[in-house]
Order: C-alpha cells, then structure tokens, then sequence
C-alpha cells in the first residue's frame, strides 16, 4: 500500500492497524528503556554507559545511512549544528542514568512528560510557534501529574521544594531535552532524517567522552558483564535505532500528532514492567499523578501548535 492510500484509510482501524501495532511496539521499547537502564546504571559510570550506547547507535545508524545515501563529510558549518543539537541529548541521557541510581524507572517515565510543555515554551520563544489556550492548559495540568509523581502526592515536600535527588538530576535533564525539537526546527536545512540523526548520534560521542573523562580509564573493560553488554544493545539499538524508524514511518502517514499520543502512554507500559519483573506496584500516593499525565496528555493530543506566519521551512 502506497503512503497517499494508507493516508487516506486514516479514518479506518483497520486501514491503520499495523501503524498502530507499530508505535505500540515503540513505544514498549521505549518504557523497556527505563527498566533496562535502571538495572545497570549502578555497574559504570553513565558517562562511560552512555558513550558505549551511542557508539552502538551511531555504528547502526552509519550503516543504514551508508547503504542508503553514502556516508560523506558535511563541512564544519553542519558539524557545528549538529554537536549544538546533540549537546541536549546527550544531557539528557547522563541525567537519565545519573538520576536512576537514586529514583526509579516510573519516576523518570512520568518526569519526562514535562517536556512537551517546556518545549511549547521554548519553541514559542526561538520558532515562534502559538499555541491555543486549551492545549496550555492540558500542558499545566501535565504538569502537575508530573510534580505530584516528584514530591510523591505530598504538599509539604511541594512548599518545602524536597526533591528526591534523582529526580532533581533528571528533571535538569529533561529541561536540557526539551530545547531538542525546537532546536531542530530551528537548524534543519533539509537534510534526510536518518542522515542528521546519524550525525547526532556521532557528535553526542564528544559530550559523553567529556562526561566520561577518567572514568573510560577506570573502567574494567574485562570485567563487564554479558548481562550489561545485553542491556546497552538493547539500548543502542531498539529505543534509539529502531524506533526511530518506526515513529518516522508512521508520522507520514497517520499524521505527528496521533503519533505523539503513543508517548504518553510510558509511565503506565513502565508499571507494567516493573510488575512482570517482580519489582511490584508503585504507591498509591504515585499513581494520581500518573493519571493525570494520561489523561492531560491526551487532552495535549487533540490540538496541534499553528506555526507563526513567520515560520517558514528551511
């Protein structure tokens, strides 16, 4: 089926129903991500974890990019650009790792929620993209589904600002990541996709070797487990590779909104992982605030940003 007919059977289930199993399947992958970094965060320095990860990412995205288009040198000017657009990537995942060894895989499945709504913020600022009042206000209110998960339900750990530290830590992350997408609106020269995201990938390698620093020759190399080894494939190449291409695949044709939704639905695939892996059910003073991030988010959903008249395509 071409992308114009799977287009136009958007309004039937069935027309779209591989796309939907699709960003199902990615979106698992994703919420598997939390789970599999929470398990090995604590046997290497995330600097060190996450340069090994993106360098997988980076080998796989390269191949792909070769076969396909041949891999070139794009000039100092587009290098600039993307180590720009790689530094908030790579903020983000030192975060996700450093943060994990002190908060759990729901905490940061929920925490990251917020993005969107600092996002909006940041792409009204540097796009100058509007959006409508109903869609702000499913924003705050995502945002306080995403506080009440931080401060556990508690009022007075909200007035006293007692943040857990591994919340703090991948909150700043997830602040760092939003700048991502408007960023890359802002210096996208229209290049494919897979190319600028390889290029991502490989210059985010220069932020994680700073992170890394001594901690690359502290590491013993020898030492580390086949379990570990499992888990950074894992996360080299279903979270970041794979579902790349799944999400891109079905953003033309059911659309980047309804494709958006699947997003939000990681803290509750997240519950489910932690519960079939034995590691039980959250709190019940966790859980209102992970529904109200659903249902915000889906409220979020509905609407679409309409681009300032300024905003042209570059």
């Amino acid at each position: 089926m071409t992308v114009e007919a799977e287009r136009a059977a958007g309004g039937s289930p069935a027309g779209t129903l591989h796309i939907h199993a699709l960003l199902l399947f990615g979106a698992t992958t994703i919420a598997g991500s939390y789970v599999a970094s929470a398990a090995i965060t604590e046997r290497m320095d995330p600097g060190v974890l996450n340069l090994i990860r993106f360098a997988l990412a980076a080998g796989a995205m390269g191949l792909i990019v070769g076969l396909k288009y041949g891999l070139c040198w794009p000039g100092f000017a587009a290098l600039g650009r993307y180590t720009v657009l790689s530094f908030p990537v790579a903020a983000h995942f030192w975060c996700l790792f450093e943060g994990l060894r002190t908060t759990t895989a729901l905490n940061t499945s929920t925490v990251i929620t917020i993005v969107p709504g600092i996002a909006a913020i940041v792409a009204a600022v540097l796009v100058k993209e509007r959006l409508g009042w109903p869609k702000i206000a499913a924003l705050g209110i995502g945002l306080v589904g995403a506080l009440w998960v931080i401060f556990r339900g508690d009022v007075d750990r909200l007035l006293s600002l007692s943040v857990n530290l591994g919340d703090g830590i991948y909150l700043a992350g997830c602040v760092a990541m939003a700048f991502f997408n408007p960023l890359t609106r802002l210096l996208h020269r229209g290049e494919p996709a897979p190319i600028s995201t390889f290029w991502v990938f490989a210059t985010s390698l220069i932020w994680f070797l700073i992170a890394a620093n001594v901690h690359i020759a502290e590491t013993d190399w020898g030492g580390i487990s086949l379990s570990t080894w499992g888990g950074l494939v894992y996360l080299a190449l279903l979270p970041t590779v794979v579902t790349f291409f799944a999400y891109q695949y079905a953003t033309v044709r059911i659309g980047p909104t309804r494709v958006a939704a699947y997003y939000y639905i990681t803290p509750t695939l997240v519950v489910l992982f932690e519960a079939a892996l034995g590691h039980g059910f959250p709190s019940a003073l966790t859980i209102p605030g992970v529904l109200i991030v659903i249902v915000a988010s889906f409220f979020i959903q509905r609407g679409t940003p309409t681009p300032a008249s300024s905003l042209r395509p570059r």
